[in-house]
């Protein structure tokens, strides 16, 4: 859920990237904070969970993009991959404003992705949430695996709008979908508050 600084004039959203553990969340948010200039990202913090860990880090758009008057910032966050760590997954998950869904698109990891898909809707279900509620969008990473190479194993049916778009990305060299990701959530976040404040796009 979207925090609103009115001393600041901000706009704070939240961002959860998901997903089976060695799908390359990680490097999706290592290769977005490399790519952000120094005035606009904050630090990169990491969480130990025992011996897997939370990534999070906030950023300022480069371009200047407003709702209702407030500037907006976004908070990118990682979820611990490993199943054991399933209620730090659901406590990060709290108040989320948009998700990327990081699957690994190698063929004999489907059933890994099914089953962190499948963690993630039944950790929605604690909050009383759906993704048919929530900005979400379904990254393939591992493009350049050859077993990936062929065609993408479908973890859910996506419906034709905004949410739950498809995107194809190599996370630990940025390429494909990694920004596009980003780009299309952040896009999706703040078209759902605008939506809320009745404010046209």
């Amino acid at each position: 859920m979207s925090i609103i600084n009115y001393a600041n004039r901000i706009i704070d959203f939240k961002i959860v990237y998901y997903g089976p553990g060695l799908a390359g969340k990680t490097a999706n948010l290592q290769y977005i904070h490399r790519c952000l200039p120094n005035a606009n990202r904050g630090n990169m913090i990491s969480l130990a969970t025992g011996d897997d860990r939370t990534i999070y880090f906030d950023f300022l758009p480069v371009s200047a993009v407003t709702v209702r008057g407030f500037q907006t910032r976004f908070q990118l966050y990682t979820v611990p991959g490993q199943v054991q760590y399933n209620a730090t997954r659901r406590l990060v998950l709290r108040g989320a404003d948009g998700l990327v869904f990081v699957a690994d698109s190698q063929f004999e990891r489907l059933r890994e992705n099914v089953e962190s898909f499948r963690n993630l809707e039944a950790n929605l279900h604690e909050y009383e949430s759906t993704l048919d509620e929530i900005p979400y969008v379904l990254q393939y990473n591992k493009r350049s695996a050859k077993s990936g190479a062929g065609d993408l194993p479908r973890v859910r049916p996506q419906p034709a709008d905004l949410t739950g778009a498809v995107l194809r990305g190599v996370g630990h060299r940025g390429q494909g979908g990694v920004r596009h990701a980003q780009h299309r959530i952040a896009h999706g976040a703040r078209e759902r508050v605008r939506c809320r404040a009745g404010e046209a796009p």
